[in-house]
């Protein structure tokens, strides 16, 4: 079996996907603006060799349950939320090989500054950071970025693949291979013959400048994506190397990532050439019994209401207006089509009343756990590798650092005794270590045709 990757699923803030857990006397999330909490998470990670941390991000409250911001500020609902980019120098400055995945929202950024911001962070982190690519779901952003409303599902993909033929051309045209000379003696420092004004008139992005930053080790970041929909496959086919997925069976994901690497095929691309991550909650103990123990526990601290205020704006459909056992009508939105598929089309016959959502979140989110001793974990885990077709994981925290803790003092030793995790990080960056191939965009790659 191929050696399975691992990040650290998190976001710069006190709730993330498991509503309610900050409540938890060992949880220390409520102490997410302090840098500390950061770095010493980075050196934790790194002590259990993951690959990476991925920050998501909102911009914007979850303000759809009874159209209201009120539940989601009361119960933490991803709110409130800091910048996930500003973290990351701090983090790297205490590691050095663990990776940095940010999300940042193509929507509401210039090209041209969030380029060199990624550059930057790309210099600072020694190539290690990636791009979480993302059009955004929620209306809030939109109407605190002066719009009305969110933009159209299909309009903001067709947004971003304009966008990121811009960016590329940043990244890859503006500066060629060889245009730093630094040359102390001749005071000389660009060859200014390489160095090139990016001219780009899309449908959505005009542009005539040329990128800020020298080239960065990567150039372009690793750029990651969790679009699930049609639309959003057809878009990761073409652009993502790394894809974060949900699943509730292997039989049903192993559809779902075929469908991804078809749609890579489909853009001339090597379908292994996309690393899939499933996102996961783990509950680990010495023991199945003290697992499940901790399993009790947390459902004691665990909202669901918090829970259900978090799908409401996923989904954009306000379930306070339902009562507990009143059928839910799906109706189209402009949120997030992945998980309306995967309440309608993936539960096919299933008629989703309020209550039986608040009973799947028993720990604060619709994800069933895996719970039990490191043996039991590690079987389950290879099962999702081996039936699924995934590459590696998402770890969701619950307690923190409590659960990332525990899986790299249990978990990490008994996959590494079974040969399917590293024992040693590879060098290079964050793509030789993802890829075993170059620093740069693959050749199979869109964006590698942009390069000088």
């Amino acid at each position: 079996m191929r050696k399975i990757l691992l990040n650290a699923f998190n976001m710069n803030s006190v709730g993330h996907i498991a509503h309610g857990l900050w409540r938890h006397p060992r949880d220390n999330s409520v102490d997410y603006t302090n840098i500390e909490y950061w770095t010493d998470l980075a050196k934790l990670l790194e002590k259990g060799m993951f690959d990476g941390v991925f920050m998501a991000d909102v911009i914007g409250i979850n303000d759809v349950y009874g159209s209201s911001p009120e539940a989601a500020c009361e119960k933490a609902v991803q709110v409130p939320i800091n910048d996930p980019m500003l973290i990351v120098s701090a983090m790297a400055a205490v590691t050095n090989n663990l990776g940095f995945g940010v999300t940042s929202n193509l929507t509401y950024e210039s090209p041209y500054l969030l380029a060199r911001r990624f550059s930057t962070l790309d210099h600072l982190t020694k190539g290690r950071v990636g791009w979480n690519v993302v059009t955004g779901y929620l209306d809030s952003a939109a109407r605190g970025l002066g719009l009305t409303q969110q933009i159209e599902h299909s309009r903001r993909y067709d947004m971003a693949d304009d966008y990121m033929d811009c960016v590329y051309k940043l990244w890859e045209r503006s500066w060629e291979d060889g245009s730093v000379l630094r040359n102390r003696e001749t005071g000389v420092f660009a060859d200014t013959t390489k160095v090139h004004t990016i001219e780009h008139s899309g449908p959505f992005v005009k542009m005539s400048a040329a990128h800020l930053c020298e080239p960065s080790p990567q150039r372009t970041p690793v750029l990651y994506q969790a679009g699930s929909s049609p639309r959003g496959q057809a878009f990761a086919g073409k652009h993502a190397e790394c894809v974060f997925i949900t699943g509730r069976t292997p039989s049903d994901t192993a559809k779902l990532v075929a469908d991804i690497r078809n749609a890579a095929a489909a853009a001339d691309r090597n379908p292994r050439g996309i690393r899939v991550f499933l996102g996961v909650v783990v509950i680990v103990g010495k023991t199945n019994a003290e697992a499940h123990e901790k399993l009790e526990e947390y459902k004691r601290y665990a909202s669901p209401e918090g829970g259900l205020v978090h799908l409401c704006s996923s989904t954009g459909i306000d379930y306070s207006k339902y009562d507990l056992d009143e059928p839910i009508t799906f109706s189209k939105t402009e949120s997030m089509v992945s998980v309306v598929e995967a309440l309608t089309t993936r539960n096919a016959g299933q008629q989703w009343t309020v209550r039986k959502l608040l009973k799947q979140m028993e720990i604060g989110c619709r994800m069933a756990p895996i719970v039990g001793d490191p043996m039991e974990v590690a079987d389950a885990l290879e099962t999702w590798v081996r039936e699924a077709d995934v590459d590696g994981f998402n770890l969701i925290r619950t307690v923190t650092p409590e659960s990332f803790a525990d899986f790299v003092e249990l978990v990490v030793p008994e996959l590494q005794n079974r040969g399917v995790y590293k024992t040693e990080y590879a060098h290079g960056t964050l793509r030789e270590k993802l890829f075993d191939d170059g620093a740069y965009l693959p050749s199979d790659h869109v964006g590698s045709r942009f390069h000088n």
